[in-house]
């Protein structure tokens, strides 16, 4: 039977009705509920049945939204078994609350600035945890991973005071790092790194990376490494912080990989850093959508215990309708509005609330309104935290709405600006104490100084934090690098197989760099920890051949038959899998990156991780996380592929990188090499893994990650020169590759050149000799970066009295001519080391924006083929008086420029 005031055609009436009766009889049931008890009743009637439907496991869609109320009523609270002391757990915040505010305020009279507002809204969803639920690592030396809100360090640092791991020295220092004793704005590990595990504070990549990282614990396990099921992440966000496209992009991830090893915690404030999140919406309901539509388990944490009353009052749902409809910025408006205005306002608009409002005092109003939060209470969060570790198969959000500025007084408690109100004055803080119930006496505000607040080192206070933290595993946050044997190197052998060369055979340094790594992964000491990892296009880079042998990551395995399974290099899932093949996700690549290399802090095992992509989709669209890396100090391998501006024919602007070596020469944690030959690339990967994971020298720091760029441009590749110390050279940046032959008294240049460029280099040099006398020395650039490094090092030594010449400068010692320096790059590249030159110095490079065209003709239009050279080798003599200024002009017409 059709119902004729259905207007659409649903989806349903495509599928056979074994019984319309029994439908019409299902519908008719709903109207009348809806003509006799009102819409509202029959939706809750709907809801109620879809739980028991959902409860019997019956296959239904979920509804993406629930009312605006808590997913865990106080009536079921203490099934989840709260075993803590509220008190003492409340004086303990309390100390933590103030000395947050107080060290941020004692540090404003500098101007260095920092957060009061945001640990003040999330203080209980952060003690709740460090009390009762966040494992440190003491125990198993993993521990829980948690990702820390940036602006909520300062109450992260008033808990480390507290607990007798940090002094008020240091609290003082706060932001002041210069001398050497600071404590960092932001959770930085480089700048603490015995306390802070993971950088956050650039918006979006925490949410990302803890997904990627509860995701990588599963991958330790999976392949054997190192079991740690038991370790939790939790990743601590702003509602506000979730507008950021990194904070949503793996939420399907998460979900289609049950990581329920995984909770998002985020403070709904409903405040951003200038304004509401949601003016005229509601973010809560919002992200509810958002996580339940992705898969994740959704518990909403919204109203403290002080609403009970009024929601036991909703006899009609005239409450629950309203709060639903209320926009964010009223409900912030409500917090800072006296008892009167939301009678009228809130209460007035519904009948059955103004009635309601009658039983209420305006003083059951304004706790309600003003502070009355789930996010506020212990035991809701204790709730909410216990309910997202017993649920199995997703990850869990729990959306906890707090108050913004929450006991710092009506000067900062949800007011737009509150996020750049650094201080707070005497008398506010006298008003704070009083409210927190400290024992701290006026006379301790010396000189208007706002104190330190401890109760002392005996205390019960402090006793109870470290004897919680204790039996959960000692303190968090904390980084811990633990005390491993450097791992073995691999066998000679396998670096050696390139120096001998490819002979006739053209290989391009893509395919040399996977040959290198499918020979080290087969080492049987460290084979097992070299973690590959691509975005898509693995068959671009010619790593199909590692698919068979080493399998591709999947936690299901491979549950179907690949389309190319009778093919010798098909397509292989597995539990144990150990490529990352990710799909089209850069930024989800990065962040694998990052968890597989710093697993050797996280969990005490040294992975090896190389990321392999298109070199322009790299330093260009995903560098803040490579800072990430940076800042995190990671370890491993990036590369660069299908490098350069012409060397990807046909590909054009948007694939043509002509400058991912400028920006990664911006990072000071970053090695970057372009190399020219496939020796090249085995001894600097050598040399990596012996800095990064072997025996390092003196004073060098591990803390590194290296950055290759290498061309898909097949070519014959050369022998290794038997010269001594061209490894160290290679490693420094520079080596002299081909010395010219001519008459002595020649004409001479030296052509310095980086990668496929130095192919271009080589032919100019025979041109240059057989058409116009001059004698040409090419020289193989590795790494400008590390040259200018180096001479920047020397610099400063010379500042300190100290006899150091720049190597750049050592290696060019003899060479006599002018230096010409080209590269498949923009010439800000070479030109790094210009001034470090003492011959005349010029450089080609491709400057301007990449287009499509063959190679041949892409490095016409640039000017750095090996025509071009040869003319801008040609002026430099020319100037010089070397040769004849006519030769340059005769060069452009010969060779047609």
């Amino acid at each position: 039977m059709t119902d004729p005031t259905r207007i659409q055609p649903s989806e349903l009436d495509q599928l056979p009705d074994r019984d319309p009766e029994e439908t019409a009889e299902w519908q008719a049931s709903l109207d009348a509920v809806t003509a006799a008890a009102g819409p509202h009743r029959a939706a809750y009637l709907m809801r109620r049945t879809l739980e028991r439907a959902e409860g019997a496991g019956l296959a239904l869609p979920k509804l993406l939204e629930t009312d605006y109320v808590n997913t865990i009523p106080t009536s079921a609270e203490a099934g989840y078994g709260f075993d803590g002391d509220e008190e003492m757990e409340a004086r303990i915040t309390a100390w933590n609350r103030w000395n947050a505010a107080a060290m941020v305020t004692r540090g404003a009279k500098y101007g260095v600035g920092g957060h009061i507002a945001t640990f003040a809204s999330a203080a209980w969803l952060y003690e709740t945890g460090f009390n009762h639920f966040f494992h440190g690592k003491e125990r198993d030396g993993s521990g829980d991973q948690l990702f820390i809100q940036g602006h909520a360090s300062p109450g992260i640092y008033a808990r480390a005071f507290l607990d007798g791991r940090l002094t008020e020295a240091q609290l003082d220092n706060f932001r002041q790092e210069s001398g050497g004793n600071g404590l960092p704005s932001y959770p930085h590990p480089r700048r603490l790194p015995w306390l802070w595990e993971f950088p956050t504070v650039s918006m979006g990549l925490g949410p990302l990376s803890a997904i990627y990282q509860a995701r990588f614990n599963r991958y330790l396990t999976n392949r054997g490494i190192k079991d740690v099921s038991a370790s939790h992440v939790w990743a601590f966000l702003g509602d506000g912080e979730m507008d950021e496209p990194e904070s949503t992009a793996a939420l399907a991830l998460a979900a289609r990989e049950g990581l329920d090893n995984l909770t998002f915690v985020i403070n709904c404030n409903l405040q951003r850093l200038d304004g509401p999140v949601r003016a005229n919406f509601k973010i809560v309901q919002e992200l509810e959508a958002q996580f339940r539509g992705a898969g994740w388990n959704v518990v909403k944490s919204l109203w403290g215990t002080a609403w009970d009353e009024l929601f036991r009052l909703d006899t009609t749902g005239a409450l629950v309708r309203r709060l639903r409809e209320v926009p964010d910025a009223q409900v912030q408006t409500y917090q800072t509005r006296d008892a009167a205005y939301i009678r009228e306002d809130f209460f007035g608009k519904d009948p059955a609330l103004v009635e309601m409002a009658k039983l209420l005092s305006d003083d059951k109003i304004v706790e309600c309104f003003h502070t009355s939060r789930g996010g506020h209470e212990a035991r809701k969060v204790f709730a909410a935290y216990k309910a997202a570790l017993g649920h199995r198969g997703a990850p869990t959000v729990i959306l906890a709405q707090t108050v913004k500025g929450h006991t710092l007084g009506r000067g900062f408690a949800s007011k737009n600006a509150n996020h750049q109100m650094k201080k707070l004055s005497v008398d506010e803080f006298k008003d704070m104490r009083d409210l927190l119930g400290l024992p701290i006496p006026d006379s301790a505000f010396a000189d208007g100084q706002v104190p330190y607040g401890h109760p002392g080192a005996d205390a019960p206070e402090v006793r109870y934090l470290q004897e919680r933290r204790a039996a959960l595993g000692g303190p968090a946050p904390a980084r811990r690098v633990h005390p491993v044997a450097p791992l073995p190197a691999p066998a000679e052998k396998v670096f050696t197989a390139f120096d001998k060369g490819s002979g006739s055979q053209s290989v391009a340094t893509t395919m040399a760099f996977v040959r290198l790594v499918k020979d080290l992964v087969r080492d049987k000491e460290t084979g097992r920890r070299w973690v590959p990892i691509v975005p898509d296009e693995a068959r671009t880079f010619g790593m199909e051949s590692l698919f068979p042998s080493l399998g591709i990551y999947s936690p299901k395995g491979q549950t179907y038959e690949p389309v190319d399974r009778d093919q010798l290099m098909y397509y292989k899932e597995a539990v144990n899998g150990q490529i990352l093949n990710e799909g089209i996700t850069e930024a989800g690549s990065m962040a694998d990156f990052i968890a597989a290399s710093t697993a050797y802090s996280t969990h005490g095992e040294p992975m090896i991780p190389f990321y392999i992509f298109y070199s322009m989709f790299g330093w260009q669209r995903t560098a803040d996380q490579m800072w990430q890396l940076g800042d995190q100090l990671g370890r491993g391998f990036l590369v660069g592929a299908t490098a350069g501006r012409t060397t990807l024919t046909g590909e054009g602007l948007q694939h043509a990188d002509g400058h991912s070596p400028v920006i990664a020469a911006t990072n000071p944690a970053a090695l970057s090499y372009d190399p020219a030959f496939a020796y090249e690339v085995a001894v600097i990967v050598k040399d990596g893994l012996r800095r990064m994971y072997g025996e390092g020298a003196p004073g060098e720091d591990p803390n590194v990650f290296y950055y290759l760029t290498v061309y898909n441009e097949p070519m014959p590749q050369p022998a290794k020169p038997a010269v001594e110390g061209i490894d160290e050279a290679i490693v420094k940046g520079l080596y002299r590759f081909r010395e010219g032959s001519g008459a002595e008294d020649a004409p001479r240049i030296q052509l310095l050149s980086s990668g496929t460029a130095i192919h271009w280099a080589l032919q100019a040099q025979q041109t240059l000799a057989a058409d116009w006398g001059v004698t040409a020395d090419v020289w193989s650039a590795t790494s400008w970066t590390e040259l200018r490094r180096d001479a920047l090092e020397a610099d400063a030594a010379l500042l300190r009295g100290e006899e150091r010449v720049p190597y750049v400068r050592q290696a060019l010692a003899d060479a006599r001519g002018p230096v010409l320096a080209v590269s498949d790059y923009m010439r800000q590249v070479p030109d790094q080391i210009a001034q470090w030159v003492e011959q005349d110095y010029s450089s080609l490079g491709a400057d301007g924006f990449g287009l499509s065209d063959t190679r041949e003709a892409a490095r016409r239009h640039f000017g750095v083929d090996a025509p071009s050279i040869v003319v801008a080798a040609l002026a430099q003599l020319a100037k010089r008086g070397e040769v004849p200024a006519s030769a340059v002009k005769d060069a452009r017409e010969r060779y047609g420029l």
